[in-house]
């Protein structure tokens, strides 16, 4: 591990000396013995990970299929459970009347539509679609817009069933309308906010996703208003569900109405008015109910702070991957990191500039030169990242054509290039009289002592030997030729001119096993590089292969934080257009705050990092957490009574929506992804769509009343009584 060699069985395809440690990892411990040399030396023993450029493209593609079924039989789950709940209360008798499943169907299939219309107007515009769009797209359309088809089909049903359909359907409209609209007008300007981040994937899920749901909703305000009419139509003519051409026998049907007409509330209505909502009015529970989700929001602020930017390769890949292996053994046993390139632009190489100086390591070089400063830096691997000083064709190059490497830098008689005397044409194969006459018995070295300026060739000697340099085969008589250690080094288009326009010095990084090690390693690279930019005064940059991909990290904080705050501020300015209130706008922002801050508290609990798929889901769940804030805090503004009963009225008419048609409805469809195959699905939309759900569930059902109880806006009827009466009082004699 700690030479080249220059055997030719040991040499890489382009015939340079192999690094040992770019190939073959090392042993676990330090004990060498012979219990574990000899074992480790047999074929048994031997472990093989193997990847390719394509390999992670090729498994990504698999995974997009892995996971179908899982995804498939979330979308049915939660198309059974929309089928139930839009119901009535199930009886044997009545169930093939009174259920709602082609209703249902008919949702399902407008969720469909519009992210079909999503797709198929970016794609025509020439925003290409990606596997996360295709994927999680409809089954966060299909979660959102079960909300508002249980929340319309629930109002339609909480009408007097003396009014006609259409008055149900309009006084419906008129209830939950404004904060349907709310809602969901909040959650295309929160995805319509995630179309600024930077980050590619991010800026096109959140186009997809927001023109997705907006179409979603003009259907849902539309199309299925409509086909709420005919469904009820369908069941109060005794038709059959999914069979509307059978009628059947009418039997009595009067035992869900209740007095005046109107439909009892259902069980869980009750409890929510006469159980959930009396609890929560006690003020020792008011005064816990707020500490504990204080103290919540306080220590989650604490715990954001160790969310750890980043996404690991294995969790994007299938587990069955033979990828897992690869990265696993990579990370283990691989004593070298990804190789590192320090590139320098437009270096002038000409006799007049010191630019050669400043950048070579052999003798005469300063010692501040960049190649000086990259083997300092070698010094200190655990801040700098950097392994070993870096292999430098320029240092290389003019040893080569120095005098004393009397075997390199050789010309024939009419000034040509003449290899090595154990190369061709020199030396054939299998001759034992190399060098000793042939062809190149009259070779010359390039230059005396006297032909170079301190050691250093002149503007022509360098613009003429160094291609023979690059074309140059490394041997045993001289190791330092470039070619193939160095061919892609320097970019010799325009070079004749005496300024090189791009060149680079390759070193490698120390091992690099957490998705830390490779941003602090990126961070480090580039600070280095800049601060000797401005020491020389030349433009150098960092590149390894892994820069591309973890760039987005390095501000990626500042990325998510003001998104985050562009879609609180959005949404919260949406919901005062909208009702026209600052107060209610306020309390509403608060709780989306807190719940954005719990959520970050958890993931950092879970070990869940920031990254594009994680904002996706931050700024997404500003959007979805609107829907368990907004129809509590509209219910309660447009009731009549003090604070308390007003919650009670809001608890009783949309608590159990929000409970059975928000809750349950995303519940049920989260579930099911626990059993995905992919890692990132059960880390990225299971656990944190289950941690949103569950937060968003206790902030509108239980925070948010005590809120509002506390320090609820004034009612909205109250004020418009008030107004009404003004005028009349002036009017009169």
């Amino acid at each position: 591990f700690q030479h080249y060699t220059s055997a030719d069985n040991c040499r890489s395809a382009f015939k340079a000396p192999l690094e040992p440690s770019t190939a073959l990892g090392g042993f676990s411990g330090n004990n060498y013995s012979e219990n574990e040399l000899l074992p480790m030396a047999q074929s048994q023993s031997l472990t093989l990970s193997f990847s390719s450029e394509s390999s992670i493209e090729e498994e990504l593609k698999r995974e997009s299929t892995a996971d179908a079924i899982t995804i498939v039989i979330s979308y049915l789950v939660m198309f059974a459970y929309i089928s139930l709940t839009l119901g009535d209360t199930p009886r044997l008798s009545t169930f093939y009347v009174s259920s709602k499943v082609l209703l249902g169907l008919t949702g399902v299939v407008l969720v469909m539509l519009s992210v079909l219309g999503s797709v198929g107007f970016f794609s025509a515009i020439g925003v290409k679609s990606t596997l996360i769009i295709m994927e999680v797209i409809p089954f966060l359309v299909l979660a959102v817009g079960v909300d508002n088809m249980c929340i319309l089909v629930h109002a339609v049903k909480r009408q007097p069933l003396e009014l006609p359909i259409e008055g149900r359907v309009s006084n419906a409209l008129v209830e939950v309308g404004p904060s349907i609209t709310l809602a969901s007008l909040s959650e295309v300007l929160a995805f319509a906010v995630g179309s600024f981040i930077p980050m590619p994937a991010c800026r096109v899920f959140s186009m997809f996703a927001a023109l997705a749901v907006l179409l979603d909703f003009l259907l849902q305000v539309t199309a299925f208003v409509a086909l709420i009419v005919f469904d009820f139509l369908r069941a109060e003519d005794r038709r059959v569900d999914c069979f509307p051409c059978l009628k059947i026998s009418s039997p009595n049907t009067d035992s869900d109405k209740g007095i005046g007409g109107v439909r009892r509330p259902g069980l869980l209505a009750r409890y929510m008015k006469e159980v959930h909502a009396p609890i929560l009015g006690i003020w020792v529970v008011k005064i816990v109910v707020i500490a504990i989700f204080a103290a919540i929001t306080v220590a989650s602020i604490a715990l954001a702070t160790r969310v750890e930017p980043g996404l690991e390769q294995q969790i994007v890949l299938p587990r069955d991957s033979y990828l897992q292996g690869y990265f696993k053994n990579v990370s283990e046993y691989l004593r070298i990191g990804p190789p590192l390139y320090f590139v320098v632009k437009n270096y002038n190489y000409s006799s007049e500039s010191n630019q050669t100086n400043q950048l070579c390591s052999i003798s005469q070089c300063d010692s501040n030169s960049l190649l000086n400063e990259i083997a300092r830096e070698s010094l200190r691997p655990e801040s700098s990242h950097i392994a070993k000083p870096a292999a430098s064709w320029l240092d290389d190059f003019l040893v080569w054509v120095s005098p004393e490497a009397f075997g390199c830098c050789r010309k024939f008689t009419n000034a040509t290039y003449c290899p090595p005397d154990d190369q061709p044409p020199c030396c054939s194969s299998g001759s034992g009289s190399c060098g000793l006459g042939g062809l190149c018995k009259d070779c010359t070295t390039c230059f005396r002592h006297a032909d170079l300026n301190n050691d250093r060739p002149s503007t022509m000697q360098f613009k003429e030997k160094l291609p023979w340099f690059l074309s140059a085969l490394p041997s045993a008589d001289c190791a330092k030729g470039g070619h193939g250690a160095y061919t892609g080094s320097v970019e010799l288009q325009g070079y004749e001119n005496g300024v090189i326009q791009a060149s680079s010095f390759r070193t490698y990084h120390t091992p690099l096993n957490k998705q830390r090690d490779f941003v602090d390693s990126l961070r480090a690279a580039r600070e280095f590089s800049s601060r000797v930019s401005k020491s020389l005064k030349m433009e150098i940059f960092p590149y390894s292969v892994f820069y591309m991909f973890f760039e987005q990290y390095l501000d990626i904080w500042r990325t998510a934080l003001i998104n985050l705050a562009i879609a609180i501020g959005a949404v919260s300015l949406v919901c005062f257009v909208i009702t026209w209130s600052l107060w209610s706008s306020g309390i509403i922002m608060l709780v989306l705050a807190m719940i954005v801050i719990d959520l970050l508290g958890v993931m950092a609990i879970l070990d869940i990092q920031l990254n594009a798929v994680s904002v996706v889901n931050l700024v997404m769940s500003v959007g979805i957490a609107v829907e368990f804030c907004v129809h509590i805090t509209h219910a309660f503004t447009v009731s009549i009574g003090d604070r308390e009963q007003r919650v009670k009225e809001a608890l009783g008419t949309m608590g159990a929506s929000v409970f059975s048609g928000i809750t349950l409805t995303k519940l049920v469809g989260v579930i099911v992804l626990c059993f995905s195959r992919t890692e990132v699905f059960v880390v990225y939309y299971f656990q944190m769509y289950l941690a949103l759900v569950l937060l968003g569930f206790l902030h509108g059902l239980v925070f948010l009343p005590v809120v509002l109880s506390i320090f609820g806006p004034p009612s909205r009827c109250k004020l418009v009584e008030k107004q009404e009466d003004r005028p009349s009082v002036s009017l009169r004699p």
